[in-house]
């Protein structure tokens, strides 16, 4: 959303921001990137400053934050800038919003770029759509396909995209910034880190959470006592964990750790 940053506040994915800086220098900017990580890796924060950057009208490789594209893809209305929602894109969709609407030149930007979220969620005939856009796109278009999982994804359509891998961050980055930046006392960082297993969003979402310290001694009195309970105190105590407003899957991984 709205908060603004460019490539130097993003912890880690020193890769992937060099190879979208080095595309930008070049101009030698590709019409379809797949950006794929984990939930909370940080896809959609780099496909936002590529797309700013791309925009911007002061034509650096980091956005200006000043200028009325920056300002407008800061505020979400963008005019050649489209974010997809997910899991509602139908062929229709497709066929009109992206193959039809890109063949209309960019309002007031050198490129027209399309952000498709969770794209591993798009039907095999929605990326057979899709793939017409990508083999014969115009000059101007931008194609940017985030995913979690490039196996949904038709083999013709990664062939044709650049695709870049999110590695994890290490985690004296993650542990830093938690402490500095979110104010977290030390013991804390270092549990939302090992929990994280280099994934900031991950982090970031343990360290806000504003039940963490309950959580945290539940997970070890059950890890402490667990062999001693029978079937229904596992039941009641696992059922404390619908109160934590946390995935199943995080709670599972902070018992892990």
């Amino acid at each position: 959303g709205g908060s603004m940053a460019g490539f130097a506040d993003v912890l880690g994915h020193e890769q992937t921001i060099a190879h979208m800086k080095k595309a930008i220098e070049l101009g030698k900017v590709s019409h379809a990137y797949i950006i794929n990580g984990e939930k909370g890796s940080g896809k959609k924060l780099l496909a936002g400053i590529f797309a700013q950057t791309l925009q911007c009208q002061k034509k650096g490789t980091e956005p200006c934050m000043h200028c009325q594209s920056c300002l407008q893809a800061q505020s979400m209305n963008q005019p050649d800038m489209t974010h997809e929602k997910p899991n509602t894109i139908s062929v229709e969709d497709i066929r009109g919003q992206l193959n039809g609407d890109i063949q209309i030149k960019p309002y007031s930007s050198p490129y027209k770029i399309y952000i498709v979220d969770e794209a591993e969620k798009l039907s095999p005939q929605a990326q057979n759509a899709l793939l017409k856009t990508i083999e014969e796109p115009p000059a101007y278009a931008v194609i940017l396909l985030l995913t979690s999982n490039t196996c949904m994804l038709l083999p013709t359509i990664l062939s044709r995209c650049v695709v870049l891998d999110l590695k994890p961050v290490p985690s004296e980055k993650i542990k830093k910034y938690l402490m500095e930046e979110l104010e977290l006392p030390d013991y804390k960082a270092d549990v939302c880190t090992a929990f994280a297993q280099g994934n900031v969003g991950k982090a970031k979402r343990l360290a806000l959470s504003d039940s963490f310290s309950e959580m945290m001694e539940h997970a070890i009195h059950l890890v402490k006592y667990i062999s001693e309970m029978d079937v229904s105190d596992l039941t009641e105590d696992l059922k404390k964990i619908g109160t934590y407003k946390i995935d199943i899957n995080d709670y599972l991984d902070l018992l892990m750790v």
